[in-house]
């Protein structure tokens, strides 16, 4: 392809060249005349950092190998950082010094979003520079930009998903061919969908990271990672999957961000929860990803997609790193706009349906002894069944909306009780339909 005349270049610097750095250069050397076309900018990358320059690296004609993190920030031939090395420090130094000189960055860091996002979105706009982040969250799913830009006029009342294949996969597992928790996970792992400590996906961490982002955008209030209510999947057995089933419902590990808009308070949140067969979310398998966004107007809209992965993280990257460009030829950025320091609403204060399962002894004045404890609690039972017989009996109450205070009230009430053997799963009902 002949250059335009008119083309202007941008220098890439990119801090990382694992799965995901090393699937970014690639797709930029790919793509290289088609973003020209497009776009009007050239991309070049011109140092890539990695911690070891002994392994080998495939870098495009003209691209220098480093490993000072710093230099390549202040390199004069750098343009826009490309911030691919994931962790805390020495990314957040390094973002802000990038932004500090007026260079664009763009992240894939969930876990330093989470954690620093609100100041480094205010240094990004006090340096009128662009700091964009579609990879952190759902890989190659555009979702940032959208709650960003297309629905920024539109009043968001609640945001959720599977925002976690690993554990998306491993659900499936145990939903679709009966398999436990452990033999999900190991195939998990066997197929690389799982690290061989998988303690962040499973025990929700992952998750709470990205539900944190999401919720500080699509509602302009700081949330950070260690206010988001955490439960896993570890403790789920394939018996609390199929009663799930006989109820009406699939199981699914989901962050949940929305707006009560009674009290204007956000409650943000990441559990198993109990998702109506007929929800489109329900039928999400294996290590795929899905987001629910519900706007007033726009009503219910999904994004649905590969989650994780280096070549449609890398995509998401390639997206963010055009129109950061484009801006920087422009001398114009992205606004982010101001984020509310507001009170988040705790869980115990949240109100929904569950499901119950309790591990009773068989004999008689069981039932009653349940029920009262219920009864007493203000939880009223909607569904009940018995699943087993005899020693093996248990016993699973599906709720009508009850408050999160009054059944953990109930749960500790069981466990002080001789009548109840063990207290299962507490599942929460999060779409009905």
């Amino acid at each position: 392809m002949v250059a335009q005349p008119n083309a202007q270049v941008v220098r890439l610097g990119v801090l990382g060249h694992g799965v995901v750095g090393s699937a970014f250069v690639k797709l930029v050397t790919q793509q290289s005349d088609q973003i020209l076309a497009r776009s009007g900018v050239r991309l070049e990358v011109t140092k890539v950092c990695v911690r070891d320059a002994k392994k080998k690296h495939n870098l495009p004609k003209g691209a220098v190998l480093v490993t000072d993190s710093n230099g390549l920030v202040q390199s004069a031939d750098v343009d826009l950082v490309v911030e691919l090395m994931g962790g805390i420090e020495p990314a957040l130094k390094l973002i802000s010094e990038s932004l500090g000189k007026h260079k664009p960055v763009v992240t894939a860091n969930k876990a330093l979003l989470a954690k620093h996002g609100v100041e480094l979105f205010a240094a990004a706009d006090a340096a009128s520079t662009d700091l964009l982040f579609e990879a952190a969250v759902c890989g190659g799913i555009p979702l940032i930009r959208p709650l960003r830009e297309s629905l920024r006029g539109e009043p968001i009342s609640r945001v959720m998903g599977i925002v976690n294949g690993t554990t998306n996969f491993i659900l499936t597992k145990m939903s679709e061919v009966g398999a436990d928790y452990s033999v999900a996970l190991a195939e998990a792992q066997k197929l690389g969908f799982a690290e061989a400590d998988p303690t962040a996906d499973v025990e929700g961490h992952d998750a709470a990271a990205k539900i944190a982002i999401i919720a500080s955008i699509a509602f302009g209030t700081t949330v950070r990672a260690e206010d988001v209510y955490v439960e896993g999947i570890s403790n789920l057995t394939a018996a609390d999957i199929t009663i799930a089933r006989k109820f009406g419902y699939a199981v699914k590990l989901l962050g949940v961000a929305e707006l009560d808009a009674t009290t204007s308070m956000v409650s943000v949140r990441v559990h198993p929860a109990l998702v109506a067969l007929n929800n489109p979310l329900a039928a999400v398998r294996e290590s795929f990803n899905a987001v629910l966004v519900d706007g007033e107007s726009s009503g219910s809209l999904m994004f649905y997609g590969r989650g994780a992965g280096g070549e449609p993280t890398a995509s998401a990257v390639l997206g963010d790193v055009i129109d950061a460009a484009i801006n920087l030829r422009k001398g114009t950025h992205a606004l982010l706009g101001a984020f509310k320091s507001t009170k988040l609403k705790e869980m115990s204060a949240i109100n929904c349906e569950y499901m119950i399962g309790l591990e009773v002894a068989d004999k008689p004045g069981v039932l009653h002894a349940v029920t009262g404890v219920f009864a007493r609690n203000g939880v009223s039972i909607r569904a009940a069944e018995q699943d087993g017989i005899g020693e093996d009996a248990r016993l699973v109450f599906l709720t009508h909306d009850a408050n999160e205070a009054a059944v953990q009230n109930c749960l500790r009430e069981f466990k002080s009780q001789d009548v109840v053997k063990h207290v299962g799963a507490l599942l929460r009902v999060v779409a009905n339909s």
